[in-house]
């Protein structure tokens, strides 16, 4: 008889070790979870170096030039590297790390404040669309189908054409051109979020579509929002780079990337430093946001 009433003890202390490596487990799974949903691939670390150290250039680049952007300090013309000028000198001998660093504010701070307005704009009536249906949401869904009809460039080069080129133009440019593809991305995600089991309890809980909206509906579809804000700003730096090449971007004496490329384009046949290093600073800016956004792509999937 002792063995039949120890074991019923023993079961049931058994049970409730088992039960509690059971908890323990799954309250440590949720953190293990989070670790590997915040941890970057190796190509991602790349990326945020690349992406922090020109967000870095952006904000201190002027002050860290070494000379006045526009300050014709050599006699040599489209000259090598040197310690003197790291990067050479252009076609008017001004120091070309001084005008990279003084171009990084625009070609970054124009194009990630032309995606901001892109992307909010295009979200909020996403969602505008999405909880109202019917008309409205067909109204607003046609509206931007004919937008994204139009493309980029050709809307671009019609835009400055006729207003002429202006900071304050190209940016606002770039967010209009750009926002109804982010509409349709933020649209499509907001509808698939309506349509879950979720929303529906919390309809008939009563709740407002202010609620709805804002607490249960965005926070579910802030990934791919802001996986397609990197996308978008992506495509305005390609843009606005290549409407300053065509000599419609930043005017003189300010100078953006493409612009930098444009002005020193002669100084391609010799492999002038003037015309590659702003190449190689647009093409490393993308690049770095590519990778950054891979690599969140991947990690969501997991």
């Amino acid at each position: 008889m002792k063995p039949n009433s120890i074991s019923p003890k023993t079961s049931i202390g058994s049970g409730k070790d088992n039960g509690r490596n059971q908890d323990e487990d799954g309250a440590s799974q949720p953190l293990r979870t989070r670790r590997r949903r915040l941890s970057l691939s190796i190509g991602g670390v790349i990326g945020l170096l690349i992406v922090t150290f020109w967000a870095l250039m952006a904000v201190a680049g002027p002050l860290l030039a070494p000379y006045d952007a526009n300050a014709m300090i050599s006699d040599d013309y489209f000259g090598p590297l040197s310690l003197a000028f790291p990067l050479g000198t252009d076609y008017l001998g001004r120091d070309i790390l001084s005008r990279l660093l003084h171009g990084a504010p625009f070609t970054i701070g124009v194009a990630l404040t032309a995606t901001a307005i892109a992307c909010t704009a295009g979200v909020v009536l996403a969602l505008v669309a999405a909880a109202s249906g019917g008309w409205v949401d067909a109204f607003i869904s046609r509206t931007q189908d004919a937008l994204i009809a139009i493309p980029n460039k050709i809307f671009a080069l019609l835009i400055v054409a006729t207003f002429g080129s202006s900071v304050p133009l190209l940016l606002l440019m770039a967010a209009f051109a750009y926002m109804p593809g982010s509409f349709r991305m933020a649209r499509s995600a907001a509808v698939n979020v309506m349509t879950m089991d979720f929303i529906q309890v919390v309809r008939t809980r009563g709740e407002a579509m202010p609620y709805i909206i804002f607490i249960e509906v965005l926070p579910n579809m802030l990934r791919p929002v802001l996986t397609d804000f990197g996308l978008r700003f992506v495509y305005v730096v390609l843009l606005l780079s290549a409407m300053s090449f065509l000599g419609l971007g930043v005017q003189p004496p300010d100078a953006d990337w493409g612009s930098l490329v444009r002005e020193n384009i002669d100084g391609l046949s010799a492999g002038a430093p003037a015309v590659l290093v702003p190449a190689v600073a647009i093409a490393t800016l993308t690049m770095g946001v590519n990778l950054l956004i891979d690599s969140f792509g991947g990690r969501s999937n997991r």
